[in-house]
């Protein structure tokens, strides 16, 4: 567990460290320029990734085929080029996220709903979030309006990225926020039960350890039951929520939407097949900006193939 409070681990100012913190240092300088500009060199890093072949993008480029099998060539091809533009505008979001002051921060973002997050009537609240490349924005913009909002992260590998990453996704945050590594089942209930909020991101294949296959785009795909459980044993409520880049460098839209009603149903499958309906519906809200470079079919019914390569 992270804790906003916690001292700096001074192991990681060990020389064979050196060369990551300076790394670090000259992106958070970079990361110090006008808004407009940074979306720019974004715009220019995506584009140029976006020329090479490389595995990332053939992983994008056959989600896009199996989730969208309507569209046009055309159509496909500019989305996985716009997605890869948000994805190069999000190196730099993530410094925006973690090492921008917080007025300079509030001031890219607008939100909507927030009065379903911040209920005070003693139960808990899952806010159910997704992969945008957007993804370190949200999380911090809904740390920095709600006091008591924990989340569920993975811890990196490289100790100092780990605390960096920690660090930054509750620099906004008030002391009491907590980040669980994603296996702390026991902490996030008990954070629940005590009518604390928690984000989670159910929309990635987690292995089929805690889950079922359930249709994600009409195709069967590895999908966690953890936001039912969560529900049921914090007795807590579901409320959905987005955070997309607006045009024209204008900043971002953070919207939470109503409670889920009638949720945990209490059949799994049904409980799965409505929470990837939803979160279906979030990332229509602009596709170009979901993580689709992640594998989202990777573990397959038995005796189906292996939908990638």
């Amino acid at each position: 567990m992270k804790l906003q409070a916690e001292s700096f681990p001074w192991h990681l100012a060990r020389p064979r460290h050196w060369i990551l913190w300076i790394m670090l240092s000259i992106w958070w300088i970079v990361t110090q320029l006008p808004y407009p500009i940074l979306m720019c060199l974004g715009n220019l890093l995506g584009a140029v990734a976006f020329r090479f072949d490389s595995n990332r993008k053939r992983i994008a480029k056959r989600n896009i085929d199996l989730c969208f099998p309507s569209w046009d060539d055309l159509r496909k091809k500019k989305l996985l080029r716009d997605n890869f533009v948000s994805m190069g505008k999000a190196v730099f979001e993530i410094g925006i996220a973690w090492w921008w002051s917080e007025k300079r921060f509030a001031r890219l973002i607008k939100f909507e709903g927030t009065h379903h997050l911040n209920r005070d009537d003693g139960k808990g609240t899952v806010l159910l979030g997704i992969h945008y490349t957007t993804l370190e924005i949200g999380a911090v913009a809904a740390t920095s309006i709600c006091n008591k909002l924990d989340g569920m992260y993975r811890a990196h590998s490289n100790p100092v990225f780990d605390y960096i990453q920690a660090k930054g996704r509750i620099s906004k945050a008030n002391k009491t926020t907590r980040l669980f590594e994603r296996r702390d089942v026991r902490a996030c209930l008990r954070g629940l039960k005590s009518g604390r909020a928690l984000w989670f991101g159910p929309d990635q294949d987690y292995g089929l350890g805690s889950g079922l296959f359930a249709p994600f785009f009409n195709i069967p795909a590895a999908t966690v039951d953890t936001t039912a459980r969560f529900s049921r044993g914090g007795n807590a409520r579901v409320v959905p929520f987005s955070h997309v880049r607006m045009p024209n460098s204008s900043g971002y839209k953070v919207i939470f939407y109503p409670p889920i009603e009638n949720f945990p149903i209490g059949d799994d499958l049904k409980d799965a097949e409505l929470i990837n309906g939803i979160i279906e519906k979030l990332i229509l809200i602009k596709p170009e900006q979901y993580l689709w470079v992640h594998r989202r079919f990777k573990n397959r019914p038995e005796g189906e193939s292996n939908l990638y390569f």
